[in-house]
């Protein structure tokens, strides 16, 4: 005979530190026959499309999830009815009531303990925010509570204590007059429902207007950014950088470069390969934090910013302090060719250790970038612009000037040595020539 169970899918973990995905197409209906490994829906995580694959061959039975959903790590996002083959069993009837109220206590007892389990991003920022976890219902799986749910009580700014009244998420956001009347009496929704914002924002609507959806990349780009702005002490500091000889270098260069490789000699891959170069001299700067302690990477991996019409993309450039000019170079124009036919991977985007972000691609010449979380730092390089400069013979000359702007994690490194690592890369920079330095 067969038999019919019913088999939860949950949110995979599709990345180190990645701890919610926005369901951002369901490939599969109710109803819908799919083998096992069959993708059932595409997900956006760290700003990358992944796929989740069926664990099981059998049929859609419920989509728990709607596309634009965000769901933490381990939630359900559907359900699938799966056929086995079974021989009859005389002690499974006379055992039935017996499993159920098992099963029942069973999974009572469960929800408790997944009550009781925190992830260590909550207990991180529980920690840093005095907040009794105790006091907090969580709106995540069997009412485990989610990094999400603590960022909304820190954004109502009514944040539990010991001793006080153990409160709802939506009961705390209503109490600071963050939620609108009517809505301050409906029951919590699943996190799964909420976006990156506390609450829904009026905004007066007049002719001519146009309401742009946020897209599934766009929320996890919100996402990130705000998780790092609430959770890293941001401090910032530039230096000037004389990239005369860079340019005349690199000017010499290209059109034999492009038409013997296939692809662009950039200023980037140049800044790239210094800034990985200064890493490998400066590991502090290549750091993370994580909460009682500070994880210095071995690898140096170096990420990009990619931009597109819409979203911003952040792959990696692994191992770049091992590649020449022109391997990084070569792996600049492939990532960049991915991002924009659509056809960046999951692992691309993986394992990054610090951030290098072209700004000076669209003429800025100073910003102040949001680190890319869990790194502790980010490198915006201006754009090279020519700038009347006073020399060492006081004489004044006409130069190729860029700065560098540095975003740092003021928990991880400190204006010394931040300062130190620029430095280095200001001489690197400002000290490339036909004679010391090889592009390839």
């Amino acid at each position: 005979m067969e038999i019919v169970t019913t088999e939860q899918i949950k949110m995979p973990q599709l990345g180190e530190s990645v701890t919610e995905g926005t369901i951002s197409k369901w490939l599969v209906s109710v109803g819908d026959k799919v083998n096992k490994y069959d993708p059932l829906a595409e997900v956006m995580t760290d700003k990358v499309n992944a796929e989740v694959p069926s664990s099981f061959t059998g049929v859609i039975k419920e989509l728990i999830a709607e596309e634009g959903d965000t769901l933490a790590v381990g939630e359900m996002i559907c359900t699938i009815e799966v056929e086995e083959s079974s021989t009859p069993d005389t002690s499974v009837n006379e055992n039935k009531e017996t499993a159920a109220t098992t099963s029942k206590e069973t999974t009572v007892q469960a929800e408790k303990e997944n009550k009781a389990r925190y992830s260590p991003a909550v207990l991180k920022i529980s920690q840093e925010h005095g907040i009794d976890l105790t006091k907090v219902s969580g709106t995540g799986a069997g009412g485990r509570i989610t990094r999400k749910d603590l960022l909304k009580l820190i954004e109502s700014g009514n944040i539990p204590a010991a001793g006080e009244k153990r409160e709802t998420v939506s009961e705390s956001l209503a109490a600071s007059n963050q939620l609108p009347e009517k809505a301050q009496n409906v029951p919590i929704q699943p996190a799964a429902a909420h976006t990156t914002t506390a609450h829904k924002v009026t905004v007066p609507l007049t002719t001519g207007d146009i309401e742009i959806p946020v897209t599934g990349v766009r929320k996890a780009i919100a996402a990130n950014m705000l998780r790092s702005k609430h959770e890293a002490p941001h401090a910032w500091t530039m230096m000037e950088v004389d990239a005369t000889n860079l340019v005349e270098y690199r000017n010499s260069l290209k059109d034999e470069f492009k038409k013997k490789e296939g692809f662009n000699l950039t200023f980037f891959a140049f800044f790239v390969k210094a800034v990985a170069q200064a890493l490998k001299e400066f590991p502090q700067i290549n750091s993370m934090w994580a909460g009682d302690k500070i994880i210095q990477k071995k690898d140096i991996n170096i990420s990009i910013a990619v931009a597109t019409d819409d979203a911003l993309f952040v792959p990696v450039i692994k191992n770049a302090d091992e590649k020449t000019i022109k391997g990084i170079a070569r792996e600049i124009s492939e990532l960049a060719v991915k991002v924009r036919s659509g056809k960046l991977k999951s692992d691309d985007m993986q394992g990054g250790t610090f951030t290098v972000n072209n700004t000076g691609s669209f003429g800025s010449v100073q910003s102040m970038g949001i680190i890319n979380y869990p790194q502790a730092a980010i490198l915006q390089v201006e754009s090279i612009v020519k700038r009347p400069v006073v020399m060492n013979n006081n004489m004044i000359a006409v130069r190729d000037m860029v700065n560098l702007c540095m975003s740092l994690d003021h928990r991880v490194l400190d204006g010394l040595i931040c300062g130190r690592f620029l430095q280095r890369v200001k001489e690197i920079i400002e000290n490339i020539s036909n004679s010391t330095t090889s592009i390839y």
